[in-house]
């Protein structure tokens, strides 16, 4: 093996030389460990393809796979949330929001839009958790709050997929008004005899699933999604004892009757779709 003889001895390249992987290429499962790049991740709808793990991710991705060729119409763009208390605690309530809106490029912890999901025309509102833990203030209740009305005015379907930590602390009890405003407009919708599809994602708790999130006509969920009011640790510690295995997934909501089934996003687009269906027709 003369010809494998290596020439130079301890060759070693200086640190500036070096080249490092550009970030964003690859991806890690957070539960399995397991490594593919990051447009596989993307091509499998942000589920490991190893242990089905759903990456959690926000409106922009399921935007662009449930509206036909990720086209929609983003309703109330423009709305943003005021400072009506000028709260502050480590930080300024507005000085927390323009860092939110800057690092996220969303202007609030929600997104609606309209288009067209299989052929038919739907209304979908999504909750971003990496805008302020996806907490809901007066901004999300006022954009589901529209969003309903545009279902109501073009008698179109509506899909909301939660995401959130509950409520907004930072805007206190207007935070909590957003509970009885959102229930008080599906009240509405089911007067007009329209068909409300709730989506419940990791983590769905708090205020929210107090509220909209738990009424639904069909209320569906992600594989192992965090659902519950308050966390696991919090009610073990009240309480006083262990918690039953799986407590506050959603296998566990679902066998307990809170939701009607569980469906792997790969199949999400169609499962809605078909229910839109046949409620519609």
């Amino acid at each position: 093996m003369g010809w494998f003889k290596r020439n130079k001895e301890n060759i070693k390249t200086p640190t500036q030389a070096k080249k490092e992987t550009p970030e964003g290429l690859w991806y890690k499962c957070s539960k399995c460990k397991t490594m593919m790049t990051a447009e596989e991740h993307k091509d499998n709808l942000w589920v490991c393809p190893t242990c089905e793990h759903h990456e959690r991710i926000n409106s922009t991705e399921y935007f662009s796979f449930l509206f036909d060729d990720g086209k929609y119409t983003e309703l109330s763009p423009k709305l943003v949330s005021g400072d009506p208390l000028n709260f502050e605690d480590t930080k300024k309530y507005k000085d927390r929001i323009n860092a939110a809106r800057k690092k996220t490029g969303l202007k609030d912890a929600i997104t609606t839009g309209y288009g067209k999901m299989n052929g038919n025309d739907v209304v979908i509102a999504c909750m971003n958790f990496n805008f302020i833990g996806g907490s809901m203030g007066s901004v999300v209740g006022e954009k589901i709050s529209r969003a309903i009305d545009h279902c109501i005015k073009y008698k179109k379907p509506f899909i909301l997929i939660s995401k959130s930590g509950g409520a907004r602390m930072m805007e206190a009890a207007l935070s909590l008004m957003q509970m009885a405003k959102t229930s008080a407009k599906l009240t509405l919708l089911a007067d007009a005899k329209l068909p409300f599809i709730s989506f419940l994602t990791d983590p769905t708790t708090g205020g929210v699933t107090a509220s909209y999130a738990m009424l639904g006509d069909v209320n569906v969920s992600e594989p192992n999604a965090l659902i519950g009011f308050a966390g696991p640790r919090i009610v073990k510690e009240t309480i006083g004892r262990d918690l039953p295995k799986g407590f506050q997934t959603a296998e566990f909501v679902l066998e307990h009757g809170f939701l009607d089934f569980i469906v792997n996003r790969k199949e999400m687009k169609d499962k809605l779709a078909h229910i839109i269906k046949l409620y519609m027709n």
